[in-house]
């Protein structure tokens, strides 16, 4: 493994008419929230366009916005995030460096990371979220270079209609399940990754003693009224 410092990556764009808002407070919540629990040397980064307000603590990494105006195969109130497939181009490691995790600022890290960022994989992605959908797009690790055939098999015009056709779900990760096949190492809630919707909300919205971080994906945001209600929300998500 490098023994260069890990970069964690957060993506912050504008979505007119999207449900949800992502403001600068998100990012900066979400550096607080690895500088507690990731407590080795390492670099946290926001690739935006729209840094005000961010603090000055995040290093900013220009959004070359690749593939910004291919809309979800799934409609306006799908996210579109075809620009995170830059995580896996060619060059990649001279924009994250040798190492990187891309993480979505809708999450709640509760407890340390370590043991989840600290894997020799050359790539690691969240799964198990969606039936029809192999792997989930808000936390994936990669050593740069790894998986280049999801860059370089992208095809605006005719890939999103093609991961939807064979039954995948989203944009980046439709794709990305597509592309990949089955057989990728994946976190679940064995690794202490778990999914509000699916399996903190269902039972009773407690949060389980072994999750490390939950992920926000779908209707309810950790800034959301719903979200902060709750006692442990209101604790880390600071």
């Amino acid at each position: 493994m490098s023994s260069a410092p890990l970069t964690i990556v957060c993506w912050k764009w504008s979505s007119p008419g999207y449900r949800s808002e992502f403001g600068p407070e998100a990012v900066n919540v979400l550096r607080r929230m690895v500088s507690r629990h990731y407590v080795r040397p390492h670099r946290f980064c926001c690739v935006t366009n729209e840094p005000k307000g961010i603090d000055p603590q995040v290093e900013i990494i220009p959004d070359r916005e690749d593939f910004k105006d291919i809309p979800s195969p799934h409609g306006g109130r799908n996210p579109s995030c075809y620009r995170r497939l830059r995580l896996f181009a060619p060059d990649a490691g001279e924009i994250f460096g040798p190492r990187f995790v891309s993480l979505d600022l809708d999450c709640v890290i509760v407890r340390d990371m370590i043991p989840v960022w600290d894997r020799p994989e050359p790539f690691v992605i969240w799964g198990d979220t969606n039936p029809k959908t192999l792997y989930n797009g808000s936390m994936m690790l990669l050593k740069a270079g790894a998986r280049t055939v999801v860059w370089n098999n992208f095809n605006p015009k005719h890939s999103p209609r093609l991961a939807q056709s064979s039954g995948n779900f989203g944009s980046d990760q439709a794709w990305i399940s597509f592309c990949l096949g089955r057989g990728e190492k994946k976190w679940s809630r064995i690794d202490g990754v778990y999914s509000y919707r699916n399996e903190i909300m269902r039972r009773g919205s407690m949060l389980p003693p072994d999750a490390r971080i939950v992920m926000f994906h779908g209707l309810t945001d950790p800034w959301s009224p719903e979200a902060q209600r709750l006692s442990w929300v209101r604790q880390h998500w600071i």
